[in-house]
């Protein structure tokens, strides 16, 4: 009996061991998951220094007091303090326009609103006495709803939003004007709008280095959404932006600015996305890097200008995502004396898009033309649908006044300033065709129709109609094409490619749709190499 008991004991613990064992390799579905969604709410901070929690301070949340002085005055002490981080539990915290400091930090937590004021009053231009004077001043103001003035090591982040309520904002501006209360200057009657100097933009940094705006969703300015001009060590990352509220909704403006990080950030502009300026012709953009986004824009998705006095060098931008986009995937400019040199373009893909490449050099301002040369582009493909990709916007780009078929992709320069050694390789164009002589026609034998536009505000239609359906290129040296493919939904009587007054163009394995009439067209010049595949298809006008 004894060693009956004995075995069966034995029996049990080996039972209960193997039970054991074999639930510890069980993965138990639930848990994971429970665990996985605990890690996500674990926001890490990206800051390490004493805290200031805003509802300490006589800050209310309620999305009614106004908290413009008592933030304030926070900011200053803090900064007096030596720094800190402003910490904004949930909540909706009502402001005007505030001025950031050195080493300030603001960190919103989930469901933390920085709310702006729809109060035009509450807001103003804020002085920058060192700033350089730039020669473009016609769109350009100090007023914001978060200005900085040079203001470093600070970061804006967390799992909050900053809402500019920028449409409220800009229809009480042009109220006022209308009223006779507060009148605009600049007001822009012929589309009925307050000019940019009259309303804020959502954020304003000027001279500011070592800024990090990081995991936000920012929206609804009344102007310019994140605005950057001459600043170094700037990082923004995993923003997600929507500024859609009113006109010239620019995603986000750089500046001048140097040493620049955009990295996963999904952008919806009711203007342009991610956009470079230069408006200081002794300053330019450099070292500037742009990657893993997602832009939708009702202007252009990727633009350098216009304003484009100092110039664009060493820019890099990979891995973008782009989609119903009214202008340009890309468009690279220099109308005011700009350089631009040493600029790598790959891995875009574009749907829905208006134009996939526009490159221009022009002389609207500045002492002299300026240089646009050194680009690379690869690595994209584009689809340009016939009508409007941005039709059910509820802002939709302003339209052209005259009859035209689909546009190419262009390359321009100007007389005596030519476009040098572009390169366009691994890239796929899809047009719709559809193209019709009834509607605009330029016959090859009158290339010299298309005007040189010298001094207009650039643009891919700034041509009017064009002789080409993939390529126009115009003023330019060394183009290489290189492994690019270029597609037709629908016919198109017009050519793939036409290169007018083009010294050195190179094209290896380079693919366009089987046709009577040839695709490449020469004029000009005849210093350009091509693979056999397409000797048939060239026509050189002498």
């Amino acid at each position: 009996m004894i060693y009956k008991t004995k075995f069966n004991s034995s029996v049990l613990y080996v039972l209960l061991l193997t039970l054991f064992f074999w639930s510890c390799n069980e993965t138990p579905k639930t848990a994971v998951n429970v665990s996985q969604i605990e890690i996500n709410k674990n926001y890490i901070k990206k800051t390490n220094d004493t805290e200031y929690l805003v509802t300490d301070y006589g800050i209310v949340g309620n999305s009614t007091t106004l908290n413009t002085i008592a933030l304030q005055q926070l900011i200053d002490k803090v900064h007096k303090e030596n720094g800190g981080t402003l910490v904004f539990p949930k909540g909706q915290y009502l402001s005007g326009g505030l001025v950031m400091k050195s080493n300030v930090s603001l960190y919103l937590k989930e469901d933390a609103i920085l709310l702006g004021s729809t109060n035009p009053y509450h807001y103003s231009d804020v002085p920058m006495p060192e700033r350089p004077e730039s020669p473009k001043r016609d769109d350009y103001s100090n007023m914001a709803f978060l200005v900085a003035y040079k203001a470093n090591n600070f970061k804006i982040y967390g799992q909050g939003k900053i809402d500019g309520q920028g449409r409220a904002l800009a229809l009480n501006i042009d109220s006022l004007h209308h009223s006779g209360e507060r009148k605009d200057p600049k007001y822009n009657y012929r589309r009925m709008r307050p000019n940019e100097t009259a309303r804020p933009k959502l954020l304003r940094f000027s001279m500011c280095k070592n800024v990090d705006i990081l995991d936000l969703h920012l929206q609804n300015g009344a102007c310019w959404g994140l605005s950057f001009e001459l600043c170094e060590k700037l990082k923004l990352d995993n923003l997600k932006i929507i500024n859609r509220a009113y006109w010239n909704n620019d995603g986000m403006d750089i500046t001048d600015c140097k040493n620049v990080q955009i990295t996963n950030c999904d952008v919806n502009s009711a203007d342009d996305g991610i956009c470079l300026k230069s408006y200081f012709p002794a300053y330019y953009n450099d070292s500037i890097y742009i990657a893993n986004c997602k832009i939708r824009s009702s202007a252009s998705a990727l633009k350098f200008g216009t304003a484009s006095y100092g110039g664009f060098k060493n820019v890099t931008i990979d891995s973008i995502e782009v989609f119903d986009t009214f202008r340009s995937a890309i468009a690279i400019e220099s109308v005011d004396g700009g350089v631009i040199e040493n600029i790598n373009v790959s891995n875009i893909i574009a749907k829905n898009t208006g134009n996939a490449i526009f490159i221009r050099l022009g002389h609207r301002g500045g002492d002299a033309p300026g240089v646009v040369k050194n680009i690379h582009i690869k690595d994209i493909k584009v689809e340009v649908p016939f009508g409007r990709p941005d039709i059910d916007y509820d802002l939709r780009g302003p339209e052209v006044d005259f009859f035209h078929n689909p546009f190419p992709s262009s390359i321009v320069g100007i007389p005596g300033h030519n476009i040098e050694n572009v390169t366009i390789e691994n890239v796929e164009i899809t047009y719709p065709g559809r193209a019709s002589k009834g509607m605009a026609y330029v016959p090859l034998s009158r290339l010299e129709q298309v005007p040189e536009k010298i001094k207009d505000y650039p643009e891919f239609s700034m041509f009017g109609e064009l002789p080409a359906w993939g390529f126009y290129v115009k003023h330019a040296n060394n183009i290489t094409y290189k492994n690019v493919n270029l597609k037709l939904e629908h016919h198109d009587f017009r050519p793939a490619f036409v290169f007018h007054g083009v010294d050195g163009v190179h094209l290896e394995s380079v693919t366009v749709p089987e046709t009577i009439h040839k695709q490449f067209v020469f004029e000009g010049k005849e210093n350009f190499t091509h693979s056999d595949a397409i000797k048939e298809n060239i026509l050189v006008i002498k």
